[in-house]
């Protein structure tokens, strides 16, 4: 093939082509923007932390209903804990007792709010997630979320300042 005699102007592939070049780089503005902003906002790199935000949440909302057995299960990470009580080291009644009359609680919890979480441990993603709680209008807990088998610990082993 020549110059003269090289292949016909197609503005239909030219257009093609520049809509390819807008979608990549859309989508890469779009992943780096996801990418930074949920560190920024305090919800982890790629807002990974928001499930653990959530479920730090409905234990709350559990204790905050005063269901105690449903907040047993997500604390402990294990929905039919009632089987096997045995199996944990924190006993369902000083659950209860801790989270009635420990004066570091709150008791009795009539509003909270989830505010922000930090990784926690080694590695991109930690080992564990730190959430900060604020209850009963101010007053802070920190709550430690373990990344491998889900179960929550409180007091968390560090605390952050925001």
């Amino acid at each position: 093939m020549t110059l003269l005699n090289a292949p016909a102007y197609d503005p239909a592939r030219d257009i093609r082509n520049r809509n390819i070049m807008i979608a990549t780089a859309g989508t890469l503005v779009l992943a780096v923007l996801l990418f930074f902003g949920g560190y920024i906002m305090g919800h982890g790199w790629f807002f990974s932390n928001l499930p653990t935000e959530h479920k730090v949440n409905r234990f709350f909302d559990a204790l905050q209903a005063r269901d105690y057995p449903k907040a047993y299960a997500i604390y402990e990470n294990d929905p039919h804990w009632a089987d096997h009580p045995q199996n944990f080291g924190y006993a369902y009644k000083d659950f209860v007792n801790d989270w009635t009359t420990d004066p570091r609680n709150f008791y009795p919890i009539t509003e909270h709010s989830v505010d922000k979480s930090i990784k926690d441990g080694h590695g991109f993603f930690g080992t564990g997630i730190d959430v900060a709680v604020r209850v009963n209008g101010g007053h802070k807990l920190f709550m430690y979320v373990n990344r491998a088998d889900g179960t929550i610990t409180w007091p968390a082993p560090h605390e952050f300042t925001y």
